[in-house]
């Protein structure tokens, strides 16, 4: 199994600030990104409303929240979300991803024909992580079509399949479960012998050499059996039939936000009870005044306002998350390969360093990128004194 290279190993996570065009280029001309991923995207994409689907930035400690990044104070780290998946088609990201490679293909194209010092130097070509959701026939759907695509683009593309959204209304997270994570996993293993064994067998070593790697986004874990849970299905995606194939599993993703979060926010209501009013030294009658009633920050589909929390907040259960995986990881000799892209309230360059110490190969950025926007990648690179590219400053 091949790994994913991310050089340097630093990105964004699947979230809102990744949902058009304009912001994934972006991300691909970041220097300071080692790779990209896109929106958690559908076949037939989701119905966003932004009436019950909503984010918000928000002090840990105060709880004071602010509904966008223009607005959000350098102490609101933490966020909440009641968010569904990108309303954008798969097809349509593929779209995206093919224009993306046309203009650094022009671009390169350019800059090898000329020597100008006052030129940029040609694009760098780095992965696209494409996030995606939905059944087992679905999923498997999204990675033939990746796989198709794959050979109209320049960059490496990857699959990260979301199974892990604590939003979705009598949708539970199904990479909390062993045999219906497993089942995914053995479908797609199957997939790839197919595809694999669809070519000449002088062929078939190429393929696989080039083959869309995939991984899973998994939710926060908080006890061992759910740790257990994971490794167990990971295991039986390697055992199973054909043994030609391992796990299809390249990376994990951890973690996604953490579910069953609420925030309350103040709102002055009129008062229903005639006994909140009030009598003042300069008149005998009663004045009738608003009250101070707490309702939940956000809307959401279940209309609890209830939703997934990131950010700072998540930071410490992320970093174990990762540490206790990729200890777990490594017990099998069969799953010791498989890369961890640690995500979870990283902001700066310390926290970069804590996610590498942990084990992860690369850290993805999610939260941050929605406060401070594209700028947050160069602010952790120059505070790791790493310049802009190379794999020796970036070790962690």
């Amino acid at each position: 199994m091949k790994p994913l290279m991310i050089n340097p190993p630093l990105l964004n996570s699947a979230n809102p600030w990744c949902t058009t065009l304009e912001e994934l280029q972006e991300l691909y001309n970041c220097p300071f990104t080692g790779a990209v991923t896109t929106r958690t995207s559908l076949l037939n994409g989701f119905p966003h409303d932004p009436n019950i689907h909503q984010y918000t930035f928000f002090n840990p400690t105060t709880h004071n929240a602010s509904p966008d990044n223009a607005n959000a104070s350098a102490d609101q780290t933490g966020s909440l979300n009641t968010l569904g998946y990108s309303p954008i088609l798969l097809g349509e990201y593929l779209k995206f991803i093919k224009t993306i490679s046309d203009r650094t293909r022009e671009a390169r194209s350019f800059a090898s024909s000329t020597s100008s010092p006052n030129l940029p130097s040609s694009p760098t070509i780095k992965p696209f992580i494409i996030s995606v959701t939905g059944s087992i026939d679905e999923v498997l759907q999204c990675y033939r079509l990746i796989t198709a695509h794959q050979q109209n683009v320049l960059m490496p593309l990857a699959m990260e399949i979301n199974l892990s959204c604590p939003n979705i209304p009598n949708t539970p997270p199904l990479a909390y479960h062993t045999d219906r994570l497993a089942e995914y996993l053995i479908a797609l293993k199957a997939e790839i012998a197919t595809q694999l064994l669809s070519q000449p067998p002088s062929q078939q070593q190429e393929l696989a050499a080039a083959q869309v790697l995939i991984g899973i986004k998994t939710p926060p874990y908080t006890h061992a059996d759910q740790y257990h849970n994971l490794i167990n299905a990971l295991l039986a995606s390697a055992v199973a039939s054909p043994s030609t194939v391992s796990t299809p599993v390249s990376f994990i993703t951890a973690t996604n936000t953490l579910g069953s979060a609420l925030l309350l926010s103040p709102r002055l209501e009129a008062p229903s009870s005639p006994t909140l009013t009030t009598t003042t030294s300069s008149s005998t009658s009663g004045a009738v005044l608003p009250r101070e009633v707490l309702h939940s920050t956000l809307n959401s589909a279940t209309g609890t306002g209830i939703g997934g929390m990131a950010g700072a907040p998540l930071h410490p259960l992320a970093l174990g998350n990762v540490y206790t995986i990729k200890g777990e990881l490594f017990r099998h000799t069969e799953l010791e390969a498989i890369q961890i892209i640690g995500v979870g309230g990283v902001e700066d360059a310390e926290g970069f360093r804590r996610m590498r110490a942990v084990g992860a190969a690369a850290v993805g950025v999610g939260t941050a990128l929605g406060r401070k926007g594209i700028r947050v990648f160069e602010e952790i690179a120059e505070a790791l004194g790493k310049g802009r590219r190379g794999s020796e400053v970036w070790r962690a």
